[in-house]
């Protein structure tokens, strides 16, 4: 899974029914909100292009008073593709014929160009006969203007604000915007770091950008430059206790080879997962070590 793959999934399945209140309303108000129930990955194998795909997510829900429910298919389209309707036709007929359910197939399309609006229906026909015409719902982010987004109460649209047409000289004032959406919605810290991770990620600044960034934020009334500064100082703290880590895990590994030889690959994943205190105990624990049993029984106990 990519890292566009992933910030999507988790954005769309944590803020599932902000999205379709944002981008679907009238959809959004009909469904039963304890109907919601997340589907496993689904795989196709794709013959045309001799690989397999992924339904990004999928999801049953079913309508306020109907006991008959119904599939939501979400993809987020990162690149234009040719032929990327067919693709979505063969996943709808795949999962119709799987579940014997309607499916309601929607595409959110993140790439920064093309602008030009993207084919969203697929057809199959003759002079006398129209066989098939498949339709999805198309969001695309780059024909979306981000001030129409600016006041909507919606975590959704404080993170898509980051992906929608944003002139250039706009991209420090959008950051700033993005993250005082996200400040008045007073979300617990684990969804606000999934918001605020996704908006650094696709707005990432330069250092001429930054001082621009810094001065759009003096600009917020007082309690919202409080709140969005916590969320900035949140950003530089987990980045200088990421490049620790790093710093950390990459000194104990070179120590661990010279000790008890090189590392066998689960050894070296069950490391990987190890947080800083625990990479600063190894570290000390090493010196001690003779063999490779010695570390393992080490990984055991801690």
């Amino acid at each position: 899974m990519t890292e566009h793959d992933r910030l999507f999934k988790e954005l769309l399945s944590t803020f599932f029914i902000e999205f379709l209140e944002l981008f679907l309303p009238d959809l959004a108000n009909t469904l039963d909100c304890g109907s919601i129930r997340f589907l496993p990955q689904e795989y196709f194998a794709d013959l045309t292009a001799g690989e397999d795909k992924v339904v990004d997510l999928l999801v049953e829900v079913q309508q306020a008073g109907e006991e008959v429910g119904f599939l939501v298919h979400i993809e987020a389209q990162s690149y234009v593709e040719q032929d990327f309707t067919r693709r979505m036709f063969f996943y709808f007929a795949r999962l119709y014929q799987k579940y014997l359910q309607r499916v309601y197939p929607i595409v959110i399309f993140s790439f920064d160009q093309p602008y030009r609006e993207e084919p969203h229906c697929h057809t199959v026909e003759f002079p006398n006969v129209k066989v098939l015409e498949f339709n999805f719902t198309a969001i695309q982010l780059n024909r979306l203007n981000w001030r129409d987004y600016l006041n909507q109460p919606n975590p959704v649209a404080a993170a898509l604000m980051a992906k929608m047409q944003i002139a250039a000289l706009d991209r420090p004032r959008v950051k700033v915007e993005c993250l005082r959406l996200l400040a008045t919605l007073r979300l617990d810290p684990a969804r606000t770091r999934l918001i605020s991770g996704f908006v650094d990620t696709y707005l990432q600044l330069n250092q001429q950008e930054q001082q621009v960034f810094q001065e759009e934020i003096g600009r917020l009334e007082m309690n919202n430059q409080e709140d969005v500064m916590e969320i900035v100082t949140s950003w530089m703290k987990q980045g200088i206790e990421q490049g620790a880590k790093q710093a950390s895990r990459s000194l104990v590994l070179r120590l661990l080879t010279r000790k008890v030889g090189e590392l066998p690959e689960d050894v070296r994943s069950h490391i990987d997962g190890l947080s800083l205190p625990q990479l600063e105990s190894l570290g000390e624990a090493l010196l001690d070590f003779a063999s490779l049993l010695d570390l393992t029984n080490w990984l055991e106990q801690n």
